[in-house]
């Protein structure tokens, strides 16, 4: 009998997903495992593979946004004939109750009861329609405030010369508008350095959201609006991090190549072996501490951001930590991490700095309760002992849900996060 094709469910919060492509045609042969299509979901570009052996009889649905469980095309078994009337049947799951959909959204640890809050909702912008009838472009610039005192003559004769009504003083009646005033702007322009005649503007565009982008806009308004965030900042010297780098790369035969973001990741890790305490959630009634330290890491990808994870992150030495991110980087570029590798962590890395950004406050991502964000790394004149030098100096910005971590813990954490990156040689024991 035919075998149904259906969008499947690919990550625990996936409800839709978005049908890039199909790998295959119709008439193709495939057989149980093969990549048969890609799916966007809200966390990352997803395969599809086929479930048994057989041939693709027919593609239902060729793109777009598909919910789970609808029926995407059909496959029959070898040699056999699907009736060209046979319509396969949805199994699109109902709307769940509140509480089942806030424990659907959970991460990965079934422990987790994270309470779901009803979230205010935003009104949605309309922009301009175009008018397909008389081919004129909308603009998005709002009507005139000096136009509402022209006569009417004076506003005709304005939108005929390409006048802004907003740039021209009346010389009427309480600062009325005349056809005159009008005229004499057109000969005399603005003045003082400015212009009276309207300036093109662009067609608005409209993007619709990617489910990725959706999940993002989601997820931070939330953690946003109900998490209480608090910030602590320092700044870290960097010489001599700078130089051990520099002695293991000049030595590493192409073995590897360390990065700061490397050293980063790894005195993170220490220092939040050090304070478990840290290294914790919220959950409503209660505070969750993780027995390993996984560090999630943001890369920036097409459409959006994902966070793929270094699990057993303290358990690593400075090369392993090196390889684990650079694969992982690698493969949330290609698209091709699996679920498990970017659900779920217990404290975020956000380096800004390799785009000149100085210092910047990260969101923290629930039911993490810090994220780290990192900026660049620059010359700066210190003192010490009493001395004016010059330093690579780099900042630091350690955003906090104050639930789980008070003022007191949060500077502890981050000032051992500082001591180790000042004092690389234990970062590489």
């Amino acid at each position: 009998m035919p075998i149904d094709i259906r969008m499947p469910k690919l990550s625990p919060t996936m409800t839709e997903g978005r049908l890039a492509r199909w790998t295959v045609a119709e008439g193709d042969e495939v057989s149980s495992g093969d990549v048969i299509a890609e799916v966007e979901t809200d966390k990352a570009t997803m395969e599809v593979e086929a479930m048994e052996d057989g041939i693709i009889n027919k593609i239902i649905i060729a793109e777009g946004d598909v919910k789970v469980g609808v029926a995407i095309g059909v496959m029959a078994e070898d040699g056999e004939e699907v009736p060209a009337d046979y319509e396969p049947t949805n199994d699109v799951a109902e709307e769940a109750p509140a509480e089942e959909a806030a424990a659907e959204e959970k991460p990965a640890f079934e422990e987790i009861k994270q309470e779901k809050v009803a979230m205010p909702t935003q009104a949605k912008i309309e922009m301009p329609k175009k008018v397909a009838a008389t081919g004129k472009s909308v603009s998005n610039k709002l009507p005139s405030q000096g136009g509402a005192k022209a006569s009417p003559l004076a506003r005709k004769l304005a939108d005929d010369l390409g006048i802004d009504l907003d740039y021209v003083t009346g010389s009427g009646p309480y600062g009325r508008i005349t056809k005159a005033d009008v005229e004499a702007a057109a000969v005399n322009g603005g003045g003082a350095g400015s212009s009276v005649f309207k300036r093109d503007v662009n067609e608005a565009k409209q993007t619709p959201l990617t489910p990725m982008r959706r999940a993002i806009a989601s997820r931070l308004t939330e953690s946003k609006q109900m998490t209480p965030h608090f910030y602590l900042s320092m700044d870290v010297k960097m010489d001599d991090l700078l130089k051990v780098r520099q002695q293991l790369n000049a030595n590493a035969d192409g073995k590897f190549k360390l990065t700061v973001n490397d050293f980063i990741v790894r005195a993170s890790a220490l220092a939040l072996n050090d304070y478990p305490q840290a290294n914790a959630s919220w959950n409503v009634d209660e505070i969750i501490e993780y027995g390993s330290v996984d560090i999630s890491v943001a890369v920036a990808i097409d459409g959006g951001l994902i966070t793929p994870i270094v699990f057993d992150a303290e358990n690593k030495n400075i090369f392993d930590t090196s390889s684990d991110v650079k694969g992982l980087v690698k493969q949330a570029k290609e698209g091709s991490l699996k679920p498990e590798q970017f659900q779920g962590g217990g404290f975020s890395i956000s380096n800004l700095g390799m785009f000149g950004v100085k210092n910047f406050q990260a969101i923290v991502n629930p039911p993490q309760a810090a994220i780290l964000a990192v900026g660049g790394t620059e010359q700066k004149v210190v003192v010490e002992n009493g001395e004016f030098k010059a330093a690579s100096v780099m900042n630091l910005t350690l955003s906090v849900d104050h639930r789980v971590i008070d003022g007191a813990l949060g500077a502890e954490l981050l000032g051992r996060i500082k001591h180790y990156l000042e004092t690389p040689t234990l970062l590489v024991v």
